[in-house]
């Protein structure tokens, strides 16, 4: 995979041409709508020039995954397949497999560093007994180099069918789907959440779903709903008791707990609740995590931050999030929603703290588009990576990109005079983020939030890891 910026004079099939890959695999790797109209500074996922498989009366995933030397979940991957078991006749899949003709004068040390992989591992895919004889025109499969594997939790807010359906063509990259959220009553019940269609369409994908719990109280945040469980330990008994008693019913695989502005002074009330969580759900094969403030230092002053104890959680929980993006919230100042130096700034201090195989960084799926001049008191509009781009091509705008913030940008005008300036997240700015994790060697990622539309996102991450199953 690579990726390709947008220049002046840039059409798509002279992109295609450009890097050897067919037109179309790069309108479906970009979901792109029209593929006559591009806009100076688009990133472009490029697709590896994979061959394309015409599927055939009596075909199965599996003998065609036989067939072709690849296994199911990269079939999976690539085509992001809702349902595996479906294929009909003349359906075109993208076939994860790397083919090289070798050219005149070419070794398979020049070719391995070519691709990124080793002469033995070529040597051993294509059954080469001498890697120093091979001949012009011999056609080698070229192996993929082996990705690391990590945690991917996604967070979704969609219920019901439509976010099983949501859900089920990207289970190939999750560990974990978390349903947002549970909230819980002043005598320790739990909300309810109509999450099972997700849960039943996780489990059949092999993805863990996840309980997840916050203090809303409506549709915020109740600093005193947390307050009236975390200073009565017997309330807390009776709230983790419907807990176990709801993931045993539904079928979770474990806890995430997502309190936020919680007191200051209830945060060892809270380090403490968390033990006695853990005390009940461990012994019963039930992992435990926490949602995060973003944080620079131990000592960081705010509501949302002084409660949330890194060193603690580090220390009692199976893994935490962190809630690395918000920069560009809704209601303050145009900005990256998660710019990189900020994010290194956090993971600078929670290394410290929380050991590294515990920690899941934050990656947002959505930008943001401001009226301009902002104005206090008003209120940024949610925008889908797609639509953001396509924002840029009604207006006629070029794309720009922050290299400190690393993140695409652009202004416009529309129709009434109102000028607007939108950032959001690019195949760029992901494949930042994704180093980043390597970068610290941390356990993996976590999205907030499935729905808006980011194809992009899938090809850059797959490119970079796999997923772990649990």
């Amino acid at each position: 995979m690579q990726i390709h910026v947008v220049q002046s004079g840039d059409t798509l099939w002279r992109i295609s041409q450009q890097y050897g890959v067919n037109m179309n695999q790069i309108v479906r790797a970009n979901d792109l709508d029209d593929p006559n109209r591009i806009v100076i500074g688009q990133a472009l996922v490029i697709p590896a020039p994979y061959p394309q498989y015409s599927v055939q009366p009596s075909d199965t995933l599996w003998a065609i995954a036989q067939r072709f030397g690849t296994t199911i979940q990269e079939i999976l991957i690539v085509n992001r397949l809702v349902n595996p078991s479906v294929l009909y006749v003349g359906q075109v899949l993208t076939i994860p497999v790397l083919y090289h003709t070798i050219q005149p004068g070419e070794t398979l040390w020049v070719i391995a560093r070519r691709y990124n992989t080793t002469v033995e591992a070529i040597a051993q895919a294509n059954q080469i007994e001498n890697p120093a004889v091979i001949y012009s025109g011999q056609r080698l499969r070229i192996p993929d180099a082996p990705k690391p594997v990590i945690d991917v939790n996604a967070y979704t807010t969609t219920m019901l069918q439509p976010g099983a359906e949501l859900v089920a063509p990207l289970t190939p990259f999750f560990t974990y789907v978390t349903p947002f959220s549970h909230g819980f009553s002043e005598d320790g019940s739990l909300t309810p959440l109509n999450d099972q269609a997700i849960i039943a369409v996780a489990w059949e994908r092999n993805v863990a779903p996840l309980l997840v719990l916050t203090n809303f109280v409506g549709t915020e945040f109740s600093s005193d709903r947390a307050a009236i469980l975390l200073r009565n330990p017997e309330l807390q008994e009776t709230l983790i008791t419907n807990i176990l008693n709801m993931i045993r019913e539904k079928g979770y695989r474990g806890l995430n707990i997502d309190f936020e502005y919680v007191y200051p002074e209830d945060r060892e009330n809270y380090n403490n609740f968390l033990r006695r969580v853990v005390a009940r759900l461990r012994p019963e094969g039930y992992s435990v995590s926490t949602a995060l403030a973003p944080k620079e230092n131990a000592e960081q002053q705010g509501l949302l931050y002084e409660a949330h104890d890194y060193a603690a959680h580090g220390e009692i929980v199976d893994f935490v999030v962190l809630m690395t993006y918000e920069w560009g919230w809704a209601g303050g100042r145009p900005w990256a929603i998660a710019p990189i130096n900020k994010v290194r700034d956090i993971l600078d201090y929670a290394v410290t703290a929380i050991p590294r195989d515990k920690i899941l960084m934050g990656v947002p799926l959505y930008g943001r588009d401001w009226k301009i001049p902002w104005v206090e008191g008003t209120y940024a509009r949610t925008v889908s990576p797609k639509e953001a781009v396509n924002l840029a091509l009604q207006y006629g705008v070029a794309i720009e990109y922050d290299e400190t913030y690393q993140s695409p940008f652009f202004r416009y005008t529309d129709e009434t005079g109102q000028q607007h300036e939108v950032w959001f997240e690019d195949a760029r700015s992901v494949n930042v983020k994704y180093q980043t994790v390597k970068d610290y060697g941390i356990r993996g990622i976590s999205y907030w939030v499935l729905g808006p539309s980011f194809p992009q996102n899938w090809p850059v991450l797959a490119d970079h890891f796999r997923a772990r199953k649990v």
